[in-house]
């Protein structure tokens, strides 16, 4: 693999211009800083199984960015693709040094700091579904635009991977329920910028998280979280393993990040993975 400058192919779209590796690396590659180093291909297949093969060699910060997956993977073995240059397609690697049994809230925090990171720099509202996807409301309806994955990867590294559709059109959504942040009316668009602002984000997010010793109450993150969460509110229908199915009122995010559903009679049960949809919206 090679850095990417957009292949010949891919030139013809001048609404999309390749990303600018050099400049990225300038912006986010510090001394002090989380990021310590910072790749752009052209292609592959998935940037979270390129940087989870390496991760025993590569220290905590490697960034990993595509112009175009062909094999990209969403929770539960979904698919993920996009057109070339369309969307912001990155894998980081960290290796935390908090309790285990903490890990599970960082695609939690990755969703808060790509909210508010993609919220500020390209002026659009983002909410969290739980427990990993981005929505954006196109023509007044919910849309997935993003989407979050962590994997363990190595002896002391979890690889997470976002994907955010950027500016997919409608004709090349890949189902109804998608959008992107073009189609939700963003006032900018620039990929750089973008990816810049989602990173740096990351890094705020995940050094306070880190510093708290991985607590999500006194590192903020639990707050946030819920305060970003479109989920909480909603009646839901929880599909679990075992092809078991849960329905009721989605009421909180626990300690553990696991989403509490109230259910018919009264009683709660907290999810800690699953599919969730959302039934009905808030209020």
């Amino acid at each position: 693999m090679t850095s990417s400058q957009g292949s010949a192919g891919h030139r013809s779209d001048l609404d999309r211009p390749p990303l600018d590796a050099p400049a990225l690396r300038s912006a986010l590659v510090r001394p002090d800083g989380l990021w310590t180093s910072l790749d752009v291909v052209d292609s592959t297949g998935s940037t979270n199984s390129d940087l989870a093969a390496r991760a025993d060699e590569l220290p905590e910060g490697a960034v990993l960015v595509a112009e175009e997956q062909t094999s990209g993977r969403g929770r539960l073995d979904r698919t993920w693709s996009a057109p070339a240059r369309s969307g912001v397609f990155v894998s980081v690697l960290l290796k935390p040094d908090v309790p285990v049994h903490r890990w599970g809230w960082l695609p939690l925090l990755t969703g808060v700091a790509a909210a508010r990171g993609l919220g500020e720099a390209a002026g659009a509202d983002l909410s969290l579904k739980w427990p990993n996807d981005l929505l954006v409301r196109v023509d007044g309806e919910e849309r997935k635009t993003g989407g979050i994955l962590a994997e363990r990867a190595g002896a002391d590294g979890v690889v997470i991977g976002l994907g955010i559709n950027v500016t997919l059109r409608p004709a090349e959504l890949p189902v109804p329920a998608a959008g992107s942040l073009l189609l939700a009316g963003a006032a900018a668009t620039d990929r750089d910028a973008l990816l810049v602002a989602v990173l740096r984000s990351l890094e705020q997010w995940y050094g306070d998280w880190a510093r708290a010793d991985g607590d999500p109450e006194r590192s903020g993150l639990q707050a946030a979280y819920t305060a970003a969460c479109a989920t909480l509110g909603r009646r839901v229908r929880a599909e679990l393993p075992g092809e078991r199915v849960l329905e009721g009122e989605a009421v909180a995010v626990d300690g553990d990040g696991r989403l509490v559903v109230e259910t018919e009679g009264g009683g709660t049960e907290a999810v800690a993975a699953g599919d969730i949809v959302h039934v009905r919206a808030a209020g």
